[in-house]
C-alpha cells in the first residue's frame, strides 16, 4: 500500500503512519463481513485467547479502544471520585484521559530525561493517602522500570497499571511488555504496529478483574436475563468481529511487522547520525528491545517550541507528514480546568522534551530514498529557523 495523506486526495504525501496490511488481512475482513456475526463474537474470543498467549497472561479482554480498556480497569478496581492516580503527562495516545472519565484525579509526575518514562523516586514523592494506583506507560515503545515500580506499588499497597498502548512487542528483563502491571492496556489504532482500525485489549492474571471488565464492557444477549449482570449499565465498549479478524492476522504476523520496522529504524539512524546536536535514541540497560511507536527526533536546547513547530511546518510544505510529539497533559485545558496546579513550569523534564520532539513518518512502506529526503529536509528546516546544530 502506498502512503498518502488523507486530507488532500490525489496529492502524494509521505504519511506519518501506514498500516502494514496484506491480502491475508483483507481476506479475513471479507470473511468476517460475509458471516452471520459482525458484532462481538467468536473471532473476538479467538483474538483474546491468542493475545493472552502472546503476552503470557491468563486473561485478555478485547475492548473498543485503549482508553476504554483503562476506564474499565479503573472501574474494576473500584477507583473513582476522591482517588488519585499517579501518571505521566508525556504521551502520544493520552490513554490517561480514562482517569478523569472514571471520576478520579490524575496526578502528573515528571519523567526521566533519557527514556521519557516515569521515575520511581519522583513517584514516591507524590504518594498521598488518596493515591490508589500508578499508571505507568511504556513511552513510545521504551519500557518503564517495572521492577522498581512493582516494589514501590507493593510497599504502598497501590494498584500498578501498565499502559502498553505505545509498545507492542517491546521487552524488558527478557519479558514482553504487558506482563508487568496488575492490568496492562493495549491499543490497536494507528500508529500501532498491530493495527485493526480501532480497538484495544486489557490483559491480567486476575480472573475477578477480568470478569469485572467483561461485565462493564457490554452485555451479551444471553446476559440480559441475568438479574446480577443486567443490574449494571455497561459502557458498550466491545470490539467487533471484523476488527478482531484483522487483529488475529496482524498478531500472527507481528514478528515480521516489527522486524521490518526495525529495518526502517536502522535506515533512519544511518541518515540522522550525522545531524549534530540531537539526542540519539536511548535504550536503558534493562531493556532488551524497544519497538518505537513513532520515530522521534529530539532537537537541541537552542530550539524553542515555536521553532519546533516551524520545522514541522517546513516538513509539511515538502509533503512530509510530521508533528510535534505531544502537548503535555498537565498543560491541556481539560486538566488545567480541573486542577489549577496543572500549568507550564510544573514538570520541567516533560516540558523540555515535549518542546523539542518531532515525530517523523515511521512505517514499513518507507523507502531508503524517502527517509533520506525526510532527514535532509529536517536538517534544512533546522537551519531555516536559525538554530543550526545545537547541543542537546
Amino acid at each position: 500500500m502506498n502512503a498518502v495523506h488523507a486530507e488532500e486526495p490525489g496529492e502524494a504525501w509521505i504519511a506519518l503512519t501506514d498500516p502494514d496490511m496484506t491480502q491475508a488481512e483483507l481476506d479475513a475482513a471479507a470473511a468476517a463481513l460475509s458471516s452471520q456475526r459482525l458484532s462481538q463474537g467468536p473471532r473476538v474470543e479467538a483474538f483474546e485467547a491468542a493475545f493472552a498467549e502472546y503476552t503470557g497472561r491468563k486473561y485478555a479482554v478485547a475492548v473498543g479502544s485503549g482508553t476504554a480498556g483503562l476506564l474499565l480497569a479503573l472501574k474494576a478496581y473500584g477507583i473513582g471520585a476522591g482517588d488519585e492516580v499517579l501518571t505521566a503527562a508525556y504521551s502520544w495516545r493520552e490513554t490517561a484521559h480514562a482517569i478523569t472519565l472514571a471520576g478520579a484525579t490524575p496526578v502528573f509526575v515528571d519523567i526521566d530525561y533519557w527514556s521519557a518514562v516515569l521515575v520511581p523516586a519522583k513517584l514516591a514523592e507524590r504518594i498521598t493517602p488518596a493515591t490508589k494506583a500508578i499508571l505507568a506507560n511504556n513511552t513510545n515503545g521504551h519500557p518503564a522500570p517495572w521492577r522498581a515500580l512493582r516494589e514501590l506499588a507493593r510497599q504502598h499497597g497501590l494498584v500498578l497499571l501498565e499502559d502498553s498502548s505505545e509498545a507492542t512487542g517491546s521487552t524488558y528483563l527478557d519479558r514482553i511488555v504487558g506482563g508487568f502491571g496488575d492490568c496492562a492496556v493495549f491499543d490497536f489504532s494507528q500508529p500501532s504496529p498491530l493495527c485493526c482500525g480501532e480497538g484495544g485489549m486489557v490483559v491480567t492474571d486476575d480472573v475477578e478483574i477480568a470478569q469485572e471488565i467483561r461485565n462493564g464492557r457490554a452485555h451479551r444477549p444471553t446476559d440480559r436475563g441475568s438479574l446480577l449482570i443486567s443490574a449494571r449499565a455497561p459502557y458498550q465498549a466491545a470490539m467487533s468481529d471484523v476488527s478482531a479478524a484483522v487483529g488475529l492476522v496482524q498478531l500472527s504476523r507481528i514478528g515480521e511487522i516489527l522486524e521490518r520496522r526495525k529495518y526502517v529504524e536502522s535506515v533512519y539512524f544511518e541518515q540522522i547520525k550525522s545531524f549534530e546536536g540531537i539526542k540519539d535514541p536511548y535504550v536503558a540497560p534493562e531493556v532488551n528491545t524497544a519497538h518505537w511507536l513513532l520515530y522521534l527526533v529530539h532537537l537541541g536546547t537552542r530550539f524553542s517550541r515555536s521553532a519546533c513547530e516551524a520545522i514541522v511546518e517546513d516538513l509539511r510544505r515538502e509533503r512530509i507528514e510530521a508533528y510535534a510529539f505531544c502537548q503535555p497533559m498537565h498543560m491541556q485545558r481539560h486538566y488545567v480546568e480541573r486542577n489549577r496546579d496543572n500549568r507550564r513550569g510544573k514538570l520541567p523534564v516533560t516540558e523540555k522534551l515535549a518542546d523539542r520532539a518531532v515525530a517523523l513518518p515511521f512505517h514499513r512502506h518507507l523507502t531508503e530514498e524517502q527517509i533520506a529526503f525526510i532527514v535532509t529536509t529536517l536538517k534544512d528546516a533546522s537551519t531555516n529557523v536559525g538554530a543550526g546544530a545545537a547541543i542537546y
